[in-house]
């Protein structure tokens, strides 16, 4: 019987650490924190709709400096939300994951 619960109490033990990795929620809230700003958000909301998009079109699209457009960029980045490729001496950006997206979406409707 003592045998049993120790095989419980581990089974009990790995699942919750797997379901409730701490690193991995460390990350995903870094990661919310990341997208929780109005122009980070409008940036997203921009790039679900185009392929990818420069950093010009993008502070042109929002009405801001291109300097806010790129620190706003490289914090996305950062955290893996968006992606950029270089073609000569520009710089696109795509989302990562349409994922990041649909967060929002789900967020904005509930509004």
């Amino acid at each position: 019987m003592l045998v049993y619960f120790v095989y419980l109490l581990s089974y009990l033990y790995i699942y919750m650490k797997s379901r409730f990795d701490i690193d991995l929620l460390e990350d995903a809230t870094e990661t919310l924190r990341a997208i929780a700003h109005p122009i980070r958000i409008a940036i997203i909301d921009l790039l679900s709709k185009e392929e990818q998009l420069s950093v010009t079109q993008i502070h042109e699209a929002l009405d801001i400096e291109q300097a806010i457009a790129s620190h706003h960029l490289r914090i996305l980045k950062g955290k893996k939300v968006v992606r950029v490729s270089r073609e000569g001496k520009n710089s696109f950006y795509s989302l990562a994951d349409g994922a990041y997206f649909s967060i929002i979406k789900t967020l904005l409707d509930k509004i």
